[in-house]
């Protein structure tokens, strides 16, 4: 689940990016920005504003669980890594209120959630 989350979502980017009228993205709803680009608020991206880092998160957890529920340690890394993944969150919602201005207000509204449709 991890693994289609994440290369579903930056696969989707990737190909928006490099060609928006490929047919395989042309139906991808956008906000276009005053700077003269356009924010995906449809497929993948229109679920959560990182629905990547879920799906990386996700897989990182897979790495863990194979080691059963006895002990913690196993999952220092999926707590470490959602940690950094919510601090980059942070970092990057700053980052983009100061690129896109009002134009990131619009998005946050139609693209509500950050990483969990529904949840957060």
């Amino acid at each position: 689940a991890g693994y289609s989350i994440f290369r579903g979502a930056n696969g989707t980017k990737d190909l928006f990016r490099r060609n928006p009228d490929d047919p395989r993205v042309k139906h991808i709803k956008v906000l276009p920005t005053k700077r003269g680009t356009k924010l995906m608020v449809s497929g993948w991206w229109g679920m959560a504003r990182h629905i990547n880092y879920t799906g990386d998160w996700v897989l990182g957890l897979a790495w863990c669980l194979p080691c059963g529920f006895d002990r913690v340690i196993p999952y220092f890394y999926a707590v470490y890594f959602a940690v950094l993944l919510v601090h980059r969150d942070l970092r990057d919602e700053e980052m983009c209120e100061k690129k896109y201005g009002k134009d990131w207000a619009t998005y946050k509204q139609k693209v509500p959630y950050r990483f969990i449709p529904g949840v957060y």
